[in-house]
């Protein structure tokens, strides 16, 4: 049994160095010759197949199979590489060049062989949208027949909507410069995604059950006499799952922008306060919600008032070292002259017909930032004038931007108000009659208030959206619990040394600054509720905020029981906060690519994130107990060990949390972009990491892992793997998930 046993494990270490060697190489040598000599390779997939047999035979040897969660548990992970040698043996991948009424009936494999469609495919058209009013591509669509002794079968396919048809798959690739031709990739695999999918089932189904196991491992260590006195703390953490002077561009007076943040405005199919699309627009912008002390209404409305002042600012914020050097800029900020050329459009060429989509995703965010500048400043978003339909029975009122065409029936009153208001407002702008800017503003409002009043949200409504808007920035709210849980651990652990508890003192102010916290989150999540009109847990940013608020309420709830779990509650309240920040970079004021806001991305992101966050838990266990060793072992033996309990209880959910957020990328990868797994250098760290962490909840297999002091010290170097999953893949090796 133990050959088996060291074969196994043996394969699996072999197999994460391989994998960790060939991220390393594909930054020098490039995806597709990884993609060919390591990841497709005879030894790559032996790897995995002498580890399923090797492990297979060492389970049945150990008589897993009399606990079935386990053993179904491992199983899950067999099926899902059963999937994967099927989608390689028998899935094809390749491509597909149309022109427009010309059928075709075979495409090209990525090994370069012809291989025929049991059906023919004819391009009807190609389209590419741009945002309006301006050069920037905003989506590529493509419209097809296909053609098979069934008849015809209408097809359509964009960047971010696939195809199916008789287990062929299509998706949009790339395109001619004429317009009238388009690259689609395709994709067949009739047989590896059912088996993969039931693969992915099997494993959430085990891990589920994996809880209510009455004679689990995870149940054992709960019932350890050590933790006792503490079993609240486990259902706690368990539950937890520059200033400086500068120049700006002109701009309207804070208070006289404030005002036109009074005025309604029809944004993301709702009313709302002009201030919230200013607050999008800015933090859409800029990466803030203000800019160099100006407002974000002054920021919005000093692009439309002095927008040649502000197109040579550099407050454009460009993520992509790429988009960087062809804007040719040095920096992360890019200004709106940037963007031109002596050759015109400088992104243009980036979106050229020989670059994929996946591959311009930061040119398409670049491209998306200067579209709404355009719309900005020609007045397109600015959908403040309401207007009663006398056809219509209900919904009448339509609301009108500045540069809309009016119906031809609107009374003449009514569009000479719309057509004249603002730039009367512009006259006196130039005039730097601030009053009367004000004055007019408040006409618009009374007209909006006048002609769709029964529309419009209450009073109470519509201040409380403004009052969050001030509020709601995670930013403070994160960095400040994170160094209040630092600081905390840090006196916590320095008193555990010195074998006393901590100072009454310090732990009521900690009890305090955390009730402050709470209810800052609390004040602005009811606040979102409200305004929302529903429970604020549809997405991720409001979700994350729910459980940094859940932190802080459980450990000021059992923070009598275990004087360690404020600052746990901290670092969890903190950890998902800068998690709830992805939703507040982004802002959707545009219409965004749809795959990049999928709820199986919010759920693949949140997952991770959680896990990664009680991966931190389980190092800083490590680092407080090897002080303890290395300070007096003898003193402090039963707190080492006690420590090490509560990492490995923390540790079955982190992988476990992990393991179903790798596989709920992979399902969304697969929807989205016709794959389910690309060897992308994020994808395979995530892949290591799991693996690596998984070693150490097999300590009936692995002795080593028994022993404290061991356990402790490879808790605190395996967080190597999440630091490089996190940071390294997007600072140094790249890829597609760099940008995350």
């Amino acid at each position: 049994m133990k050959i088996f046993r060291n074969i196994s494990f043996t394969i699996l270490a072999l197999l994460i160095v391989i994998m960790i060697m060939a991220t390393i190489a594909e930054k020098f040598l490039g995806s597709a010759w990884v993609g060919s000599h390591i990841y497709g390779s005879f030894l790559f997939i032996g790897c995995w197949a002498a580890l399923c047999i090797s492990a297979i035979v060492y389970l049945i040897k150990r008589k897993t199979y009399r606990q079935i969660v386990t053993w179904l548990l491992h199983m899950s992970f067999v099926v899902i590489l059963a999937g994967a040698a099927v989608t390689h043996f028998l899935g094809v991948q390749g491509s597909v060049h149309l022109r427009k009424n010309e059928p075709c009936s075979s495409f090209v494999t990525d090994n370069g062989e012809t291989k025929r469609f049991p059906f023919d495919i004819n391009l009807d058209d190609f389209t590419l949208k741009h945002y309006p009013g301006t050069v920037a591509p905003m989506d590529f669509i493509s419209t097809f027949t296909l053609t098979d002794k069934d008849g015809e079968h209408k097809g359509e396919v964009s960047m971010n909507n696939i195809h199916s048809y008789k287990d062929y798959r299509f998706y949009q690739s790339r395109y001619d410069a004429d317009g009238n031709g388009s690259t689609l990739s395709v994709s067949y695999d009739p047989y590896g995604i059912a088996i993969t999918y039931t693969g992915y089932t099997l494993l959430l189904v085990s891990i589920l059950l994996f809880w209510i196991q009455s004679d689990s491992s995870f149940r054992r260590l709960l019932n350890h006499p050590l933790l006792k006195r503490n079993a609240l703390i486990l259902a706690v953490v368990m539950s937890c799952c520059g200033l400086q002077a500068a120049e700006v561009p002109r701009t309207l007076p804070k208070e006289t922008a404030a005002h036109f943040g009074e005025l309604y405005v029809y944004y993301n199919d709702r009313i709302c306060p002009l201030q919230t699309l200013a607050k999008d627009f800015t933090t859409k912008l800029y990466g803030k919600p203000t800019y160099k002390g100006l407002t974000s209404e002054q920021v919005l409305t000093g692009w439309f008032f002095y927008y040649d002042d502000w197109k040579t600012e550099r407050c454009i914020k460009i993520k992509n070292k790429q988009v960087q050097r062809d804007l040719g800029i040095d920096g992360k900020y890019a200004s709106l002259n940037d963007f031109f050329g002596i050759d015109g459009y400088k992104l243009g060429s980036a979106m050229r017909s020989d670059a994929t989509i996946t591959d311009n995703r930061g040119v398409s965010e670049a491209n998306e930032k200067f579209s709404l500048i355009s719309m900005v400043a020609a007045g397109s978003v600015w959908r403040i004038y309401p207007y009663a339909l006398p056809s219509c029975e209900e919904n009448n009122v339509t609301w009108f931007s500045l540069s809309d065409r009016l119906p031809a029936d609107m009374p003449a009153d009514v569009s000479v108000f719309i057509r004249r208001s603002m730039n009367y407002v512009a006259e006196q702008v130039v005039h730097e009659n601030y009053a009367e800017v004000e004055s007019t503003i408040g006409k618009i409002r009374n007209y909006q208030q006048r002609e769709a009043g029964m529309y419009l949200p209450s009073d109470a409504r519509f201040y409380a959206e403004k009052c969050y808007n001030s509020l709601n920035n995670s930013l403070p709210a994160a960095i400040a619990a994170i160094l209040l849980g630092f600081i905390s651990f840090a006196v916590y652990c320095g008193s555990t040394i010195k074998g006393r508890r901590p100072d009454k003192r310090f732990s009521l102010a900690m009890c305090i600054l955390m009730c402050i916290l709470f209810v800052y989150l609390l004040v602005v999540i009811c606040l979102r509720g409200f305004v929302s009109g529903h429970l604020p847990m549809s997405n991720g940013h409001e979700t994350m905020q729910m459980l940094a608020l859940c932190s802080l309420l459980l450990s000021l709830c059992f923070n009598r029981r275990f004087h360690m779990v404020l600052s746990f509650g901290f670092l969890t309240c903190g950890f998902a906060l800068l998690v709830s920040m992805l939703g507040e970079s982004n802002p959707k004021i545009t219409q965004l690519v749809p795959v990049l806001s999928s709820p199986l991305l919010s759920a693949h992101v949140m997952v991770i994130m959680i896990a990664y966050a009680l991966l931190s838990f389980v190092m800083f266990n490590g680092l407080t107990a090897s002080t303890l060793y290395f300070v007096n072992r003898n003193r402090h033996e039963e707190e080492i060990e006690r420590l090490q309990i509560i990492s490995r209880l923390l540790l079955y959910p982190a992988v476990f949390l992990l393991a179903i957020g790798i596989f709920v990328g992979a399902v969304w990868a697969n929807v989205s972009w016709g794959r389910y797994w690309g060897w992308d250098p994020k994808e395979v760290w995530a892949l290591i990491t799991m693996l690596v962490y998984a070693t150490a909840i097999h300590s009936a297999s692995l002795p080593c892992f028994r022993k404290p002091i061991f356990f402790h010290l490879f808790s605190v170097i395996a967080f190597l793997c999440v630091l490089i999953t996190y940071f390294g893949v997007n600072f140094i090796l790249g890829g597609m998930h760099s940008y995350a």
